[in-house]
């Protein structure tokens, strides 16, 4: 089973999901830049407005942001682009790709450790851009998921990271002190969730 944590919710709407897996290389001559890897699967994720999970349906990933301008960085840092995407695809309810690492000498460095086995985390953010609710009880409208949910029923992923160490709201300095904080947040938090699904999926030519 894949490991996956949050790492968190920016205030424009972008997300963030790390997934623990295995980077291959690819064989070949000629391709000892080149990787594959998952970067996405529906495995229900906490987050908190509650469990979310991405469809991998026929149409549901929009990937055409990932093969024109995709690229690859290191830990979300947009200064730190080690690489690109070349492929995109797919598979068995699995967000895939293939990259290739840039020449340069701070992004040989990543490629080292990944190709080493030293770093092996994944992440990817991305946009959900319709979604559907799924109250207590009730299954998803595909009858694969039980409530209660929300499920990303149309998402675009627009860069994928490799990742040292990721995010654990459960440990840090301070984790009591905040904890009682967050709480007091949850409710704040989930009425905004719930008004921004209506207002994405206003536009039901979109969603539908």
């Amino acid at each position: 089973m894949n490991m996956e944590t949050e790492t968190r919710d920016n205030k424009n709407g972008n997300l963030e999901r790390f997934v623990d897996c295995s980077i291959r290389a690819v064989e070949g001559e000629g391709n000892e830049r080149k990787f594959t890897l998952s970067f996405s699967s529906e495995e229900p994720y906490e987050r908190y407005f509650g469990i979310e999970i991405l469809s991998h349906k026929e149409g549901a990933v929009n990937l055409s942001r990932l093969k024109s301008i995709g690229v690859v960085l290191y830990n979300h840092n947009r200064d730190a682009v080690i690489g690109k995407i070349t492929k995109a695809w797919v598979e068995n309810e699995r967000g895939m790709a293939e990259i290739e690492f840039d020449d340069d000498d701070a992004s040989e460095i990543i490629r080292k450790k990944v190709a080493g086995g030293t770093l092996k985390g994944v992440s990817v953010g991305y946009r959900v851009d319709c979604w559907e609710e799924v109250k207590p009880g009730a299954t998803s409208s595909d009858g694969k998921h039980q409530g209660p949910c929300e499920i990303a029923t149309k998402w675009t992923p627009f860069e994928v990271s490799i990742v040292s160490v990721p995010a654990d709201p459960t440990v840090g300095v301070g984790r009591s002190q905040e904890e009682s904080q967050q709480e007091e947040n949850q409710g704040t938090r989930r009425l905004y969730f719930a008004k921004k699904r209506l207002e994405i999926n206003k536009n039901k030519a979109t969603c539908n």
